[in-house]
């Protein structure tokens, strides 16, 4: 067998049961990357560059933890945690990128409940009854 198989299949048994890399760790990397380019450019103050090498420090050691951790239980639940979160982050950015691409319509927030209301636009003065909690928007289109 081949050296380098035979190194393949020993870190194949060394991580098997081990975390390994998810989307918080990728996300872990990024901003240990970002840390890492920051403290390149703006580390040349010794204050600035003791706290980027400290972020630096930080931010690996979690990325190591989380990657040779045995505990997948509390593992996956930060990992689903920080998935909910981006995406929650990202579908909102999403929804306004093309609500804003939208010229046939207008979208008004209910304030009672926040729900993202849809009207055409050219109606004038209207009254908007919210579809989700029945509050009432009164806005010109």
């Amino acid at each position: 067998m081949n050296i380098l198989h035979k190194i393949r299949d020993g870190l194949i048994r060394f991580m098997y049961g081990r975390n390994g890399m998810d989307h918080l760790n990728r996300a872990l990397f990024g901003v240990f990357l970002a840390v890492y380019l920051g403290g390149a450019i703006l580390g040349r103050n010794e204050i600035l560059g003791t706290v980027f090498y400290l972020l630096q420090v930080a931010v690996s050691v979690t990325l190591l933890y989380r990657t040779f951790s045995r505990d997948l239980g509390k593992r996956r639940a930060e990992n689903q945690k920080f998935v909910n979160w981006w995406w929650s982050i990202k579908n909102k950015s999403d929804g306004a990128k093309q609500r804003h691409a939208d010229k046939d319509h207008k979208y008004f927030t209910c304030k009672n409940c926040g729900a993202i209301c849809r009207v055409p636009v050219g109606k004038g003065k209207i009254v908007i009854t919210c579809p989700k909690c029945g509050g009432e928007i009164h806005a010109k289109t």
